[in-house]
């Protein structure tokens, strides 16, 4: 583990602080469900029911703390390399296949953006730090797999 925070992306710290207003609004609805430790327990079900609520609450307060470190700790990262893989490079890259694809690499995941891969998947970590004309290999669902990294900065169709 690195002694000092990793730098974050305006992108990546707008989204942790849009989750970290969603975690807070969830814990609120779960914690006013918890019943008073002094009210009356009902049946087992109950009691079932209450103990995952507080599982739920203890994973919302650790990941709420997590952010907010997070958050506090991180400096701002400059505008993504040039000349090698970064968080926040655009990288067109070719598979095995021949299908060739432009993605991000980001820190967090956005909901619905195919586009994006995060630094620390199998394939953003591959990319990390290699260069146009670099091979990368990886872990794909289907078994390894590899690539070559055709450019960096935009997509090669727009070339023309």
């Amino acid at each position: 583990m690195p002694s000092e925070p990793a730098p974050i992306s305006e992108a990546a710290r707008h989204a942790l602080e849009q989750e970290l207003a969603d975690l807070r609004t969830e814990r609120g609805t779960v914690a006013a469900t918890l019943r008073d430790s002094d009210a009356e327990v009902g049946d087992s079900a109950d009691e079932a029911d209450e103990l995952q609520r507080a599982d739920d609450l203890r994973r919302l307060d650790d990941r709420i703390s997590d952010i907010t470190t997070r958050l506090r700790q991180a400096e701002p990262a400059g505008p993504p390399p040039t000349d090698l893989v970064g968080v926040g490079s655009t990288v067109a890259v070719r598979f095995s296949d021949g299908t060739v694809e432009t993605v991000q690499i980001g820190e967090t995941a956005a909901v619905l953006d195919r586009t994006l891969v995060t630094a620390d998947s199998p394939l953003g970590s591959a990319l990390l730090g290699h260069r146009a004309g670099d091979t990368v290999n990886f872990e794909a669902p289907d078994g390894p797999a590899s690539a070559v990294v055709v450019s960096l900065g935009e997509s090669p169709d727009r070339s023309g």
